[in-house]
C-alpha cells in the first residue's frame, strides 16, 4: 500500500469519527503507582539526546505519562508581544516533557540513578527506598505547598458571620406544622 493510499485511509477514519488509539495513553491509564513526584531530583536515562543530565521535576502529567524536568529537553518557543504585561516579541527556551520511562530518581546517598522500592517503617508510614543503596528517599517539601492556593479574599458573595450563626430551625414550629398537616389528612 502506497503512502498516498495510507494517508487517504487515515483521513477516512478521522472523518468517520473513530478515536485514534494512542499506545502511550493506554499504558499511562494502566499505571496505579507513581514513584516520581513533583520536586524530586531525577536523571535522564535511556535513549535520549540529553542522557546523564540531572534536574528537578517541575510538573508530572499522569494522564500522558510524562514529566517536565528543569533545565532538560529545552526547546525554543515563540512568544507574542504583550504591551500590557511588558513582554516583547521573540523566542525563549522552555523545558518540554519527557516520557516517564526516560528518567530515574537520583539516589540521595550515591548521586546515581536508582530504581525505587517501597517499605513500611516501624510506625506504619510507607516510604520510598532506593534499590541501589537502601536509603530512604524523602518526599519533596514542595508537595506541602498547594499549587493552587485557597483564596482568602472576602467578597460580596461570602456569607457573613451573622447569617452563619443565625438559628433557622425551630423544633416547636416544626411540631405545630406536622400536627396541622396530620389534621388535614395530608
Amino acid at each position: 500500500m502506497s503512502w498516498a493510499a495510507r494517508r487517504v485511509n487515515f483521513q477516512r477514519k478521522l472523518a468517520q469519527g473513530r478515536p485514534k488509539r494512542i499506545p502511550q495513553l493506554i499504558e499511562a491509564a494502566k499505571k496505579t503507582k507513581w514513584n516520581i513526584l513533583r520536586g524530586d531530583t531525577v536523571q535522564v536515562v535511556g535513549k535520549h539526546a540529553e542522557k546523564g543530565k540531572q534536574g528537578v521535576i517541575i510538573e508530572v502529567d499522569r494522564k500522558s505519562d510524562q514529566v517536565v524536568v528543569e533545565g532538560v529537553n529545552m526547546k525554543e518557543r515563540f512568544v507574542k508581544a504583550d504591551p500590557e504585561s511588558g513582554t516583547k516579541r521573540g523566542s525563549e527556551m522552555m523545558p518540554h516533557p519527557l516520557n516517564y520511562s526516560q528518567v530515574n530518581l537520583v539516589d540521595p546517598v550515591t548521586g546515581f540513578p536508582t530504581r525505587v522500592g517501597r517499605k513500611y517503617l516501624e510506625d506504619g508510614t510507607r516510604v520510598r527506598v532506593s534499590k541501589r543503596s537502601g536509603a530512604i528517599i524523602p518526599r519533596p517539601e514542595i508537595l506541602l505547598i498547594r499549587r493552587k492556593p485557597i483564596s482568602q479574599a472576602v467578597s460580596d458573595k461570602c456569607t457573613t458571620d451573622e447569617l452563619v450563626w443565625k438559628v433557622t430551625y425551630d423544633p416547636e414550629q416544626d411540631r405545630l406544622d406536622r400536627e396541622k398537616y396530620d389534621y388535614k389528612g395530608l
